[in-house]
């Protein structure tokens, strides 16, 4: 009882203070000025000031532009420019030289795979050495018969077509051999597996002793490479906004982790599907990569159009940034500032800045949205 008696008149004494602040008035030989009174009404953006004329208010100019749309992007890589690294060698990996997200030289050993498709590659090399060296003496001893009239020429002939077949038999061999990556020199069942291209490993699908090639359950695609030189943009444009951009057309690149650096690409395709639910086409735009485009970091991409549309311009200090959006504060008659949303566009010199939509040129803005948004926090 004794702490819930305390409680009680802590809180009433609480309240009274609060009623007597509230209800002191501005005394000049405080010698502070007073603040204008700032109360918002509702939730519609409307507020009120004592003192408006302490605000200043300006139309907003007008400014002829290129109309511009703003899309978001990811970065990914040109299919056209990947290439899948394959193990024609069936086997296990033993060793492996790179891994994903490697920068690789095309001819650099990605990984070693021990495979009993080189034993054999290698036995029917041997078979078609043997073959042949038979082949030929035969066709030898078959011609010095022929010329002395001991054998008909069918038999000549046959000996000469047995050489040939052993001939084939004997290229096909070694051709075997050059295809696995063997020497036929020096053999051995370890087999290197080259990179094709220079680039980035952006897919990896082996780990050591794993199994390589399509026997054995393998992967035929132990890696995949992707020339980064020339990459993809690819945004989602809403089918409104779609007559706005054609084939061809260039495309500002807006680079959120460099800001300041911007790059410069074109439209290669417009996906001729929607996407049912967001009602969105996909873009694609081919962009040269100076080095600092990474596979699915965020872009913006802006379009310009080739007509020009007439704009309101207002000085940046009237532009509040709340939220990721962005507001003016615009007179509404009675001592009243009505906040709107607006659509900012690109700075411009002397401290201005294009307004996309939300006013029109001409419409009167509060100069300083600060001043404003002080004098609201202070209430």
């Amino acid at each position: 009882m004794m702490k819930t008696s305390i409680l009680k008149s802590a809180c009433c004494l609480a309240a009274c203070l609060s009623l007597t602040a509230c209800g002191k008035k501005f005394n000049p030989a405080d010698g502070a000025a007073p603040s204008a009174q700032v109360v918002e009404t509702r939730n519609d953006g409307l507020v009120t000031v004592a003192k408006p004329e302490q605000f200043s208010v300006v139309p907003a100019d007008q400014v002829e532009a290129h109309a511009q749309l703003n899309v978001t992007g990811t970065v990914n890589p040109d299919i056209a420019r990947e290439v899948p690294v394959i193990s024609l060698a069936s086997g296990r990996v033993v060793d492996i030289k790179a891994r994903l997200g490697d920068n690789v030289r095309k001819g650099q050993v990605l990984l070693k795979v021990q495979s009993p498709d080189i034993t054999n590659a290698f036995d029917a090399y041997l078979k078609a050495v043997n073959d042949e060296h038979l082949a030929g003496t035969q066709l030898k001893r078959a011609t010095i018969l022929y010329q002395h009239g001991a054998i008909p020429q069918s038999q000549l002939e046959q000996a000469q077509d047995t050489e040939q077949d052993a001939i084939a038999d004997l290229h096909a061999a070694e051709g075997q051999l050059d295809t696995l990556g063997v020497s036929k020199d020096r053999p051995s069942n370890i087999v290197n597996v080259y990179a094709p291209i220079s680039g980035v490993i952006i897919a990896q699908n082996v780990t050591n002793a794993a199994a390589a090639g399509v026997i054995y359950a393998g992967s035929p695609t132990v890696f995949t490479i992707a020339d980064l030189s020339v990459v993809w943009v690819v945004c989602n444009v809403y089918e409104n906004d779609l007559p706005k951009i054609s084939l061809g057309q260039s495309a500002t690149i807006r680079i959120n982790a460099y800001p300041g650096r911007d790059l410069t690409g074109r439209i290669s395709d417009i996906e001729p599907i929607l996407d049912p639910n967001l009602r969105t086409a996909a873009v694609r735009i081919e962009i040269a990569n100076p080095g600092i485009l990474k596979v699915g970091m965020f872009v913006t991409a802006t379009f310009e159009s080739k007509a020009k549309d007439t704009y309101a311009v207002v000085p940046s200090s009237a532009i509040l940034h709340l939220h990721d959006r962005d507001w003016v504060f615009v007179p509404a008659g009675d001592k009243q500032f009505r906040r709107v949303e607006v659509d900012a566009g690109d700075m411009l010199p002397s401290a201005e800045q294009q307004i996309l939509s939300g006013i029109e040129p001409g419409q009167k803005v509060v100069a300083d949205v600060l001043q404003l948004e002080a004098t609201l926090e202070t209430q």
